[in-house]
């Protein structure tokens, strides 16, 4: 029984250390949008953030190293999260600029039609396809962290037919990035301190899960 405790709260002091420590090296990899959000009102600096906000995605994706490494008992988190830099900047920045591009463009579409009479149409569709964007690059960024070498047909096939088949824990992933705002907004400390890792978690579990039949993780973790 002892024994069993121990091995709880040896577990229960590993995740707090990881919680930490990713938050601390997200917060150096995405500096400069941490300090536009900050330091600037988005709505008259988004542009400027849209520009930023690429550079975060191989912080991001680095974190998703890390997690993954910390559950099969693999690399320390420093050690992961830096071998997840060097192995997938390249492509995450990719994933990152293709996302933020194409949202933009969206939301400004949304932006210049919603006073019209045709945006009662167009603008829900707009919308639908922002988030089917956000779901696409959380699942891309995901497949990065556990296949750096990926061929993009197969990783961005994978990621929106998945993502869509399994719509529902893309829904969970995005109410948490959505809560995560909210919290960044009121109280940035606690967001940037413990919360934010703790959002992309939960998010990479259920992106994990729903990549499980184009990653074999069951083999990935036997291995």
């Amino acid at each position: 029984m002892q024994r069993v405790s121990h091995q709880v709260w040896a577990g229960i002091l590993g995740f707090v250390s990881l919680v930490l420590v990713t938050n601390l090296l997200l917060v150096v990899a995405c500096l400069p949008l941490v300090l536009l959000l900050m330091t600037t009102d988005p709505a008259l600096s988004w542009p400027w953030i849209a520009l930023a906000t690429p550079l975060a995605a191989p912080g991001v994706a680095a974190a998703f190293r890390a997690f993954r490494e910390h559950g099969v008992g693999g690399l320390g988190t420093l050690r992961a999260f830096g071998a997840g830099l060097r192995d997938t900047w390249r492509r995450a920045l990719v994933v990152g600029a293709g996302a933020t591009a194409l949202a933009a463009v969206l939301l400004v579409d949304v932006r210049a039609l919603s006073g019209g009479a045709i945006g009662v149409l167009v603008v829900p569709l707009l919308a639908v396809l922002v988030l089917v964007t956000c779901i696409v690059a959380l699942l891309a960024l995901v497949g990065l962290s556990e296949a750096p070498t990926a061929r993009w047909s197969d990783l961005l096939r994978a990621s929106a037919v998945l993502g869509l088949r399994r719509w529902y824990l893309s829904a969970v992933s995005l109410a948490a990035f959505a809560a995560q705002a909210a919290v960044f907004t009121t109280a940035p400390a606690l967001g940037l301190g413990i919360t934010a890792s703790v959002v992309l978690y939960l998010a990479w579990t259920n992106s994990r899960f729903t990549l499980r039949p184009v990653l074999d993780l069951d083999e990935a973790v036997a291995a």
